[in-house]
């Protein structure tokens, strides 16, 4: 395997960085590797320059780079950490150590893995790098999963999609979510994703058509109109969150108006606005599909205007339009907003602004106040990784809560003491239960009272386990 390929891609957005640690890196990967065969028959030495690869697809920095080409060397050959850190100096051996310490986390007992999980997210609050390394390991691992014996298989594709697909999500990296999640599909779902296929095939080829034919009278007409495009394709919906949609809407196809969106790329911010605006008035929005994340981004960075017309013949299509950093942003996440200095470093700030990072900041807390790692787990599953909404406080302040949280979940978001003193809640307003789940875009306000004290039935419908935990415990030191 060759590293040249990792080498023009990082020429392409760094093309004054440091090369010649990237090659003795790949060497002393080679020699260590050498002799040495993955399950699929392949030198495994293409492992390491695979996950190297994804690295520099994601525009890492020369350290990072050099840590997935080196990442299986201190676990699985007689060459020492030691000699890595003398060799090539003590940030590649972190990122290295950091690789290594979590391990082979399936293989070795529930309760080490679960311990190892949670060295995962820890390195996560530290640097994020260790991180991007695991998941482009990761990504590698998933695509010759079909080696490995079917119940490692079921397992390994299970801790994908429930693990890894959503830390990278909440990393903003909607490439490799996308890809980890349709790799993870037919191996814990074979019977739906059999299903799909079977399925999808002649809507996809349908909807390809149609839209290859609307994009150029689309382009001209935004165009007549004074707006500069600078890219406009079709971006076909990936399988996994197909058949999550489709599941939404009791596998009702009819209710999938983005099987194929229609994606937009203009100079500006303005541009987005007035391009939306030029769509409006030539075609009919649906109502209630109109989604501004320019104004108010998800909760993991992503921007973009969304809308969804009655588009040319009558057919309903969705839109996406953003600029072309927005863009950026949304495939390399937090990748997007790396900078490089003459010397090819990241710049200081970079990771200190990616970990700072509201939901990494919860993370480090979550890290301090909970000692069970079973249950840290536990929580990380529901609070974390579970798909999102987001609501606003009066002030209009974003908290992003999982799907289906109530008014307690919100309270205990912004505070124990509010939730504790938990009187009543006002959505969008108006009065309401506070078991009622909350919804996308909704205004929560929190009604307390300094007498007010925590319900034990509170823990029928609290849906985050940070909730229930502070509910728990409050019941705890006041039985009598």
């Amino acid at each position: 395997m060759s590293v040249q390929a990792i080498i023009d891609q990082i020429k392409t957005y760094h093309p004054k960085a440091d090369i010649s640690l990237v090659e003795r890196a790949y060497k002393l990967a080679a020699k260590a590797h050498n002799g040495q065969k993955r399950l699929s028959g392949e030198d495994y030495i293409s492992h390491p320059v695979e996950v190297a690869k994804t690295l520099a697809e994601l525009k890492s920095d020369i350290p990072t780079i050099c840590a997935g080409l080196l990442h299986d060397v201190p676990e699985d050959t007689n060459i020492p950490l030691s000699y890595i850190k003398k060799n090539f100096g003590n940030e590649i051996a972190f990122l290295v150590n950091g690789v290594s310490k979590l391990g082979k986390i399936k293989y070795r007992g529930e309760k080490r893995y679960i311990e190892n999980l949670r060295k995962l997210f820890l390195s996560m609050c530290y640097d994020i790098r260790v991180v991007l390394v695991k998941l482009a390991d990761r990504l590698h691992n998933m695509k010759t999963l079909s080696y490995l014996p079917k119940d490692k298989q079921y397992r390994i594709a299970l801790e994908t999609l429930e693990i890894y697909a959503p830390i990278a999500d909440r990393l903003g990296i909607g490439t490799i979510k996308g890809h980890l999640e349709d790799l993870a599909f037919p191996y814990v779902y074979p019977k739906e994703y059999k299903r799909l296929i079977n399925n999808v095939k002649e809507k996809y080829e349908d909807r390809e058509n149609y839209i290859n034919f609307i994009i150029p009278k689309i382009k001209q007409y935004l165009e007549s109109e004074k707006v500069k495009i600078l890219d406009i394709h079709g971006r076909a919906k990936h399988y996994f969150s197909l058949y999550k949609k489709l599941e939404k809407y009791e596998m009702n196809w009819d209710k999938i108006y983005d099987l194929i969106a229609i994606r937009i790329i203009v100079n500006d911010i303005p541009d987005c606005y007035k391009t939306l605006g030029l769509i409006h008035k030539n075609w009919k929005p649906l109502l209630g599909r109109i989604k501004d994340y320019i104004a108010l981004p998800k909760p993991n960075g992503y921007r973009s205007l969304h809308t969804t017309v009655f588009c040319i013949n009558g057919k309903i299509t969705e839109f996406q339009i953003r600029t072309p950093q927005m863009h950026k942003e949304a495939e390399y996440g937090i990748a997007a907003h790396w900078a490089y200095t003459e010397a090819g470093k990241l710049s200081k700030d970079a990771y200190r602004n990616n970990n700072q990072l509201p939901w990494i900041k919860q993370l480090q807390k979550w890290q301090k106040e909970i000692k069970n790692s079973r249950e840290f787990i536990k929580y990380l599953k529901i609070d974390f990784f579970k798909d999102r909404i987001f609501v606003f406080t009066p002030k209009g302040d974003v908290i992003d809560l999982p799907e289906e949280a109530t008014p307690i979940d919100f309270a205990y978001h912004i505070h124990t003491d509010i939730g504790h003193k938990c009187a009543g809640a006002k959505v969008d307003g108006k009065l309401c239960s506070l078991s009622q789940s909350l919804k996308n875009g909704q205004v929560v306000e929190i009604i307390t009272k300094k007498e007010k004290k925590p319900n034990p039935d509170w823990l029928r419908f609290a849906k985050t386990n940070y909730a229930k935990n502070r509910i728990k415990n409050w019941l705890r030191k006041n039985k009598n």
